[in-house]
């Protein structure tokens, strides 16, 4: 064989496992991971919420291809569906395609019992704590930090596990003596009240001066504590 022969066989063998080398040898795993990575760059998560993002597995019956290019991914614009059906695409100059359903989970922190709770019971480490449950699952507006809930109380029996939402506690409850606040930008004075209604943080609730007996409007601002602005 000729030097220019050899040379001519080198460059072709070389150029052989070139061509090899750029082709990207997919398995299942590949594409599912991709998809998933694809999915999560979708998805804005929540303040404090965690979120699961699972490929179903692909039918062992498809084969999967090899790729020169690098996949594609085609989402639906509403991707905070549970299932995401995702289409993976290779661009070959022999393109091919594949559809992979991504589940989604989105869960968030709220406030939970932990063991049953009668009318009444303060609210404290003893019986609720924070969990985390899946968004989808949640309905209306709950607690999501335990501290905005300490030291109120129960205004009716729950049972364990029960998600605990405004009209479930109160932080001044009615009949019972509150703490009320008179303040001006140079002044505060205190005075014991009873409160006409029951009242969480913000709450506009009706309370009875405990001295004069005047009945006044003020601001839950604290357990069984009231704010007048004057």
């Amino acid at each position: 064989m000729t030097n220019i022969n050899i040379f001519l066989t080198l460059i072709s063998v070389f150029t052989l496992f070139s061509a090899f080398g750029q082709t990207k040898i997919l398995d299942r795993d590949d594409i599912a991971r991709f998809a998933e990575a694809e999915v999560k760059k979708q998805i804005t998560v929540p303040v404090n919420g965690k979120i699961s993002i699972t490929a179903n597995p692909i039918d062992p019956r498809i084969k999967i291809k090899s790729c020169h290019n690098p996949l594609t991914a085609n989402i639906p614009e509403k991707t905070t569906r549970r299932n995401v059906n995702v289409k993976i695409s290779c661009t070959d100059s022999t393109p091919w395609h594949i559809y992979i359903i991504v589940k989604v989970s989105v869960s968030i922190p709220i406030v939970v019992t932990i063991t049953p709770i009668s009318k009444g019971a303060i609210l404290d480490d003893s019986n609720i704590a924070l969990i985390y449950r899946d968004k989808a699952k949640i309905r209306g507006i709950l607690f999501t930090d335990t501290t905005e809930v300490y030291g109120s109380k129960s205004k009716k029996k729950l049972s364990q596990g029960y998600a605990l939402t405004r009209k479930d506690i109160c932080m001044v409850c009615k009949g019972e003596r509150v703490t009320i606040i008179a303040r001006t930008a140079h002044l505060t004075i205190k005075t014991a009240g009873i409160a006409l209604s029951n009242g969480n943080l913000g709450d506009q609730i009706r309370v009875k001066n405990r001295d004069s007996g005047k009945i006044v409007t003020a601001q839950v601002n604290a357990i069984n504590r009231v704010v007048i602005n004057l």
